[in-house]
């Protein structure tokens, strides 16, 4: 395969991503409003530990454990975010809500 031929494959690879980046988000909105109504913290670190030893215990490179927990910290952190906001329907909506300002885009890059 030459290097056109690696792209398109990347390109399958990040659609089949971010369906299931969503599906993940979807399932972390649900556990949300289950912690809020019953009044559970959002952040639990023995919940992160296990995750984090679980995806090291799968891997099998080429990314090292810690490259791999450094991606994992990331989506957690936005997950965890994602577990704190309520629904629109249980709530108003948020002033530019879904969108990002140009300052929040760069500092996440």
């Amino acid at each position: 395969m030459d290097i056109a031929d690696w792209r398109k494959k990347i390109d399958e690879i990040d659609r089949k991503l971010v369906t299931l980046i969503n599906e993940r988000a979807h399932a972390a909105q649900e556990i949300g409003r289950i912690k809020r109504v019953r009044n559970l913290p959002v952040y639990e670190a023995e919940r992160e530990r296990v995750i984090l030893q679980k995806i090291c215990d799968m891997n099998q490179g080429p990314l090292s454990n810690g490259d791999l927990t450094h991606v994992y910290e990331r989506l957690i952190e936005v997950m965890r975010a994602i577990q704190k906001v309520e629904p629109e329907s249980d709530a108003a909506p948020a002033p530019n809500s879904g969108k990002r300002s140009e300052t929040a885009s760069k500092s996440r890059r």
